[in-house]
């Protein structure tokens, strides 16, 4: 199957669209991830509500399985939902990105079980990609040193 890049790097843009919302908004009302990808598809760009929809951490905490939710996400919504695992402003490494989410959300049933599935995801778009887990950590380091020599 073919990757459709430009839909990743559209999606990834606009992936969190729904925050930009002002907080009255009913796009914003749908919750994270639906209201995006709605306020997408009403604004003439569906191709990337399929893409948007299945990206927060509670979506793939709380399906059935990592299966059932690998299943009803495409490729590119896997990239982008892998993406959003890896970024907050930087790339940051998988477990300091929930290392937040626990921080803000200290009682979640949900969070550990998305970390592991976010693991799971890692490993096999690495896998996808044909690059090792270390290459993808290896991007953090030079990114903060990047910083740092700035």
């Amino acid at each position: 199957m073919a990757l459709n890049t430009p839909l990743v790097e559209s999606a990834a843009l606009l992936h969190d669209i729904d925050k930009a919302l002002p907080a009255g908004d009913a796009y914003r009302a749908l919750g994270h991830g639906t209201g995006g990808a709605a306020w997408l598809r009403a604004n003439g760009y569906g191709e990337l509500a399929d893409v948007v929809a299945p990206h927060p951490v509670y979506v793939l905490g709380e399906a059935a399985s990592y299966d059932a939710w690998a299943a009803a996400a495409s490729l590119e919504a896997r990239i982008v939902a892998y993406a959003d695992k890896r970024a907050i402003q930087d790339l940051v490494r998988l477990d300091e990105r929930f290392e937040r989410w626990y921080g803000r959300y200290p009682d979640s049933a949900m969070l550990p079980v998305a970390h592991e599935r976010a693991r799971q995801l890692e490993r096999e778009i690495c896998a996808a990609a044909g690059i090792e887990l270390d290459e993808v950590r290896r991007l953090a380091w030079v990114d903060d040193a990047m910083r740092a020599a700035a």
